[in-house]
């Protein structure tokens, strides 16, 4: 089973500490533009038992698009662990909702945070 989070409902229950988001994408995507508190472990290099247990913390996944999210759930579970969630629709979907993120200015290099 996938419970599908909306990007609305990742964002509360980021604002109030509830949740670790990880984002499964690579590093250079990562890079271009990332969720404020998301961490990085991309899909190509995914261990499911590298994460902390589920009773520990609340899990979400996201990617690009919800496809790779999707994928890391069910690695989770065939290893036995019981994360089970991710973000519908990925970054894509969270920043058409004009959520804040973190992006790089391609010219200077610098952080664009934009909230």
């Amino acid at each position: 089973m996938i419970n599908e989070l909306s990007p609305a409902d990742i964002h509360r229950l980021l604002n109030d500490h509830e949740i670790l988001l990880v984002d499964v994408r690579e590093p250079q995507e990562f890079a271009t533009a990332r969720i404020h508190g998301a961490m990085l472990f991309p899909l190509s290099s995914f261990d499911p038992l590298a994460l902390p247990a589920a009773d520990k913390v609340r899990i979400v996944f996201h990617c690009g698009s919800g496809k790779r999210s999707s994928v890391a759930v069910m690695r989770c579970q065939q290893a036995g662990l019981s994360h089970c969630e991710h973000m519908a629709g990925g970054i894509q979907a969270w920043t058409a909702e004009r959520l804040p993120t973190v992006t790089l200015d391609p010219t200077s290099g610098g952080v664009i945070d934009r909230r």
